[in-house]
């Protein structure tokens, strides 16, 4: 009986470990050259532990609460997308999110650069203040290069 709890355990914390997977890489790529503006891409799973659905909640706050005229605007956009969903396919392998991931993705005259912030979403996807701030500051800091 023990035995089968350690191997369930094992099992289950791997299973977290998997879902809540994100990859530190940033890319560039090109686009129409007369766009210019902010994707905010919240990737998930179908099953998200506790953090990953704090993520995607304090990112509508800080979005909602400092940029309500950027997304009226839609200088900013926000995504929430499930990769396990066939329609999403092709954006989680462009973005290489196979599970919980957190995206800037910043389209400046046509030329997309893709910012992963899944690292800082995860240490700080329980601390709003903490997530908010953070998340501002980066959004702020991409806003005066478009």
């Amino acid at each position: 009986m023990n035995k089968i709890i350690k191997i369930l355990t094992v099992l289950a914390i791997g299973l977290i470990l998997t879902s809540c997977n994100g990859q530190d890489k940033n890319k560039t790529t090109s686009l129409d050259k007369s766009v210019s503006k902010i994707e905010v891409l919240d990737f998930h799973s179908t099953h998200r532990c506790m953090t990953c659905n704090a993520i995607e909640t304090n990112t509508k706050y800080t979005l909602n609460t400092y940029f309500a005229k950027e997304l009226k605007e839609a200088k900013i956009t926000f995504q929430v997308i499930n990769v396990d969903k066939k329609e999403n396919e092709k954006i989680a392998e462009k973005f290489e999110a196979s599970g919980t991931s957190l995206f800037l993705n910043v389209i400046k005259n046509g030329k997309e650069t893709q910012i992963n912030l899944t690292d800082f979403a995860f240490m700080n996807g329980n601390d709003q203040d903490a997530f908010s701030k953070e998340l501002k500051a980066k959004i702020d800091q991409e806003l005066k290069t478009l």
